[in-house]
């Protein structure tokens, strides 16, 4: 994942099958959305386009074709669509078209204003109308992870120097940050309803204004100067059943939109499944690849193969590849971020001192935490502690009331963690422990 994932100080992140399930609530799984033979304009698609139109639509072939001559493409116009199936009350032609037509014509621009908005914003793909042929299939189509192919391939003709505009659904990716980064810009929604409303209405959208795009230098410096400690890494942990992450968000393999084919890699991203983040094996490398300064100039390719996708079930992370669960939220194996600031840009702006500080500190906290975890753990195995308190919230109980006792302070609540705790009785301590002071004696 070169272009689709977000490189941090501490790490990558990305948008994961997962996010999108959660946040939009429509299938990451099923058939593939794509259509072969239309991908290029010729006469022969240009011909089945018109007949697509015509027939699916419920419109004359002689205004199909007009259409998609004004529109110059395998295009419709949404102003088209909107004028001709949702017309203004008391306008409606004679010849309405039947529901079916109706109900096609409304999925075909709800599609094209979200999952797979464009950049010219006034037109729609006449392919995606082949998919809404059999209405009663619609749902059987993994829309949620060709809405994600779609966005992995515009966030990477973003990153284009010359490029000022992006495609995709932004709504998505602007979720996605509400929920994992705190910068304080979210807007909460009082209306929304956990599990009943997809995940993304817990937000109001803001519509900014020329006047703040002032604002972007200051995002951009707080995104550089972003601690582990400031991102939700897993903000899913209690909405998951039986807290099982879904099989298919450890699919590693390729996903497709039409003719975008972009590389899905979980394994980048394990911090977000509750797993110890670890070097992980390189990305794919494309068929093709054409990286100029404007957004014409840049073309990935990468091959699909519709046997994986099909059987994705075959082709989740082994066990050992995700690793162990992580006892704390953003923890990292020891080797990964200097791995990690050798092979990527952590940070947005030019760098700087600071931002090279900022960097070298983080490092710094992960290797605490690791050393914290050794230690915690290297103590349970000397105090020989029971099963049920074997745990890092329970140690750090301990280990806390240790050091007040041998301090001469008194022993009370143990301080706040800096990770977030689950909502579990604590547990009790065992006899062992509670004759602390009489063993302390010997020491």
């Amino acid at each position: 994942m070169e272009t689709n994932t977000f490189h941090l100080p501490f790490g990558e992140m990305s948008i994961s099958l997962e996010d999108v399930g959660f946040l939009l609530k429509i299938p990451v799984t099923g058939k593939v959305v794509a259509v072969e033979n239309f991908a290029r304009y010729t006469e022969e698609s240009r011909s089945d386009a018109i007949k697509m139109v015509s027939n699916l639509l419920g419109v004359s072939v002689e205004e199909a074709e007009e259409e998609v001559n004004i529109s110059k493409g395998l295009t419709v116009r949404k102003h088209w669509l909107k004028s001709r199936w949702c017309p203004k009350a008391g306008s409606r032609p004679k010849n309405y078209p039947h529901v079916e037509c109706t109900a096609r014509a409304y999925l075909l621009y709800l599609l094209s204003c979200t999952l797979f908005a464009d950049k010219s914003g006034s037109r729609v793909s006449i392919a995606l109308l082949k998919l809404l042929e059999d209405l009663d299939d619609v749902g059987n189509y993994a829309w949620g992870a060709a809405a994600l192919a779609y966005l992995y391939r515009h966030l990477g003709s973003a990153t284009r120097v010359q490029v000022s505009q992006i495609a995709g659904y932004l709504t998505l990716l602007e979720g996605w940050v509400y929920d994992h980064i705190k910068l304080g810009l979210a807007t909460p929604n009082a209306k929304y309803l956990d599990y009943v409303q997809p995940r993304v209405c817990r937000w109001i959208q803001k519509h900014e204004t020329v006047a703040n795009v002032d604002k972007l230098g200051a995002i951009r410096r707080t995104l550089d100067r972003l601690r582990p400690s400031e991102v939700t890494w897993d903000p899913y942990v209690n909405l998951r059943e039986n807290g099982v992450v879904h099989a298919m968000a450890f699919y590693s393999g390729t996903i497709k939109y039409m003719d975008v084919v972009e590389p899905y890699h979980p394994e980048r991203i394990l911090r977000q499944f509750g797993h110890v983040q670890s070097i992980p094996d390189p990305p794919y490398r494309p068929v093709e690849a054409h990286r100029g300064p404007s957004a014409n100039k840049y073309s990935v390719k990468y091959w699909f193969q519709q046997d994986y996708w099909e059987r994705w079930r075959n082709h989740l992370l082994a066990p050992e590849v995700r690793g162990d669960k992580a006892e704390f939220e953003f923890l990292a194996t020891p080797d990964y971020l200097p791995w990690f600031l050798k092979v990527s840009h952590p940070v947005i702006t030019n760098p700087t001192l600071e931002d090279h500080s900022m960097v070298a500190t983080t490092i710094a906290d992960n290797e605490l935490l690791e050393r914290n975890r050794r230690a915690l753990d290297a103590a349970l195995r000397w105090m020989d502690l029971p099963p049920e308190v074997c745990t890092i919230e329970s140690a750090r109980t301990i280990m806390c009331d240790i050091v007040k006792f041998l301090s001469g302070r008194s022993i009370g609540p143990t301080p706040t963690s800096t990770t977030p705790r689950t909502a579990m009785a604590q547990p009790q301590h065992p006899a062992s422990y509670r004759s602390m002071p009489e063993r302390s004696k010997a020491w």
